[in-house]
């Protein structure tokens, strides 16, 4: 009889964004892969997917219903390894399968960057830190995905049978690749642009952490000296409408194109010559790490996720959140310095080769699979 996993996350879609090589590897193997989470989308290499009624907020009633269905989809699915991501699906899924553990389950829990870290409100640190830190105790591997996340839960004594450090989830980098110019040139014109329209793109959802008016006001500084710069925003969420009146009232309404949700993300990046990113708070960001992928320089606002993959004058400059003179400086630099721009970008795009790759991760995160894998045998963790 095959082995079997259990991946659980809030929503379905976190597997199908970011996951998918990782069951598939499970399935390379011979093991059977089932999905716990919200919604109904149909994912690849799985055997058994669970609509789970879990919620964003740690206090929706809903909340007591999804972890009883998943004790009994744990209880009953006698997994070997059960693998948990995202803060909400991943406590649910932890609590439920303490009685799964006794009986030999391994859980393994990536922390996507925890909402308590440097700078974060302090209820962040009242509310996640004590929920993370109790959760610990019953988590076989805690991986984190950046230094500083991995830095914290050593130095709090976070009670995880072992801590282990990732490089995030990886990088298509055949998917993700640079355009030479005139495949750049056709492609822009296939989205209605002119080869000489300087794009900025950045990929979020519309809320207060990913602070897009600060890209909206860092823009209207520069709009007379860079006319030619559209900044493509790709994403939905509650801000998009005040982002739009915004643009307006800042006389840069037809420099900002709101694409809504899209499913050709590679290629929208592929054709843009900068990649910003204005959110606060970030584990480890894919949407920076693709960017890198196709070559792009990056301006990001400084925190925890940016700093771990933007090193300034070698792949871009992180800039603090409040200062929107120097972002929209940078912006201009790239603009009048194509050469600095190719070099940035020829850089970052060789540091996901060497670290950021689906390939590299998928080696990293399989070490820590095989030992669990191996039957009757004990793994003799330490923290390093």
């Amino acid at each position: 009889m095959a082995k079997k996993i259990l991946f659980c996350a809030t929503v379905d879609y976190h597997f199908e964004l970011f996951h998918l090589p990782y069951m598939k590897w499970f399935k390379d193997q011979g093991w059977q892969v089932d999905v716990a989470a919200l919604g109904e989308i149909k994912l690849l290499y799985t055997d058994n997917k669970y609509n789970i009624p879990i919620q964003r907020s740690p206090f929706n009633k809903k909340n007591l219903q999804a972890y009883k269905k998943l004790k009994n989809i744990i209880d009953e699915g006698d997994y070997t390894i059960i693998h948990c991501h995202t803060p909400i699906g991943g406590g649910l899924t932890r609590l439920a399968a303490k009685g799964a553990r006794e009986r030999g389950t391994k859980v393994i829990y990536t922390a996507h960057g925890f909402h308590f870290c440097k700078g974060a409100p302090l209820i962040n640190w009242l509310v996640y830190y004590p929920i993370e830190k109790f959760l610990s105790r019953i988590t076989d591997t805690l991986i984190t995905i950046n230094k500083e996340d991995y830095r914290l839960a050593v130095k709090h004594k976070f009670k995880a049978g072992n801590i282990k450090q990732v490089h995030g989830v990886g990088v298509n980098t055949d998917h993700f690749k640079p355009l030479d110019v005139n495949q750049k040139n056709e492609m822009k014109k296939s989205f209605g642009y002119q080869p000489n329209d300087f794009l900025l793109f950045y990929a979020a959802e519309f809320n207060n952490n990913k602070n897009q008016k600060f890209l909206l006001q860092s823009l209207a500084l520069i709009k007379n000296d860079v006319p030619g710069a559209r900044l493509v925003l790709a994403g939905e969420g509650a801000l998009l409408e005040n982002c739009r009146e915004l643009a307006i009232a800042l006389g840069i309404g037809h420099m900002v194109d709101f694409l809504g949700y899209q499913k050709n993300i590679q290629q929208l990046v592929s054709i843009c010559d900068v990649a910003v990113a204005s959110s606060l708070r970030e584990g480890l960001p894919v949407n920076i790490m693709e960017a890198m992928s196709c070559g792009l320089p990056i301006v990001a606002v400084n925190n925890r996720g940016h700093r771990e993959l933007v090193q300034n004058n070698k792949n871009g400059w992180l800039v603090e959140h409040d200062d929107k003179k120097r972002f929209s400086n940078k912006i201009k630099m790239l603009e009048s310095v194509p050469d600095l721009k190719v070099k940035l970008g020829k850089n970052g795009r060789e540091m996901i080769l060497k670290t950021y790759s689906s390939s590299k991760v998928l080696s990293e995160i399989s070490k820590i699979y095989s030992v669990y894998m191996i039957e009757e045998e004990e793994p003799e963790w330490s923290v390093h």
